[in-house]
């Protein structure tokens, strides 16, 4: 069962995590930030192959997690916003051009990791 949603704790050695309540940046797991799970506040991506559950899994996380892991990721939206200073203004800017040429910018960036 999902509780309430955290970062989690950050493993020094970058060992992929799957399933569990304790790391962040695991797969498959349950209120920490990761990919794949449920309930956690937001995607964290440590590189590792991603392993999911079910969506039933994730419509049965009770609504109160799902509200207090969206104002958790809200929040940490708007720190790092404040870290890298740039206004939500900014950032919704940058979404708009950044979108526009995403598939262009993934398109060369295959072709450049093949040249290499």
């Amino acid at each position: 069962d999902v509780s309430s949603p955290k970062h989690g704790k950050v493993d020094p050695d970058n060992m992929p995590h799957v399933g569990g309540n304790m790391w962040a940046g695991g797969t498959g797991g349950r209120d920490t930030a990761g990919l794949g799970g449920k309930g956690g506040p937001y995607r964290l991506d440590a590189g590792h192959r991603v392993y999911q559950v079910s969506q039933a899994e994730k419509d049965a996380v009770p609504e109160e997690v799902k509200r207090a892991a969206r104002e958790m990721a809200e929040k940490a939206f708007k720190q790092r916003l404040k870290e890298i200073q740039m206004s939500e203004y900014d950032a919704s800017t940058y979404e708009r051009f950044s979108g526009a040429v995403r598939h262009q910018v993934q398109s060369l960036r295959i072709i450049l990791d093949n040249l290499q």
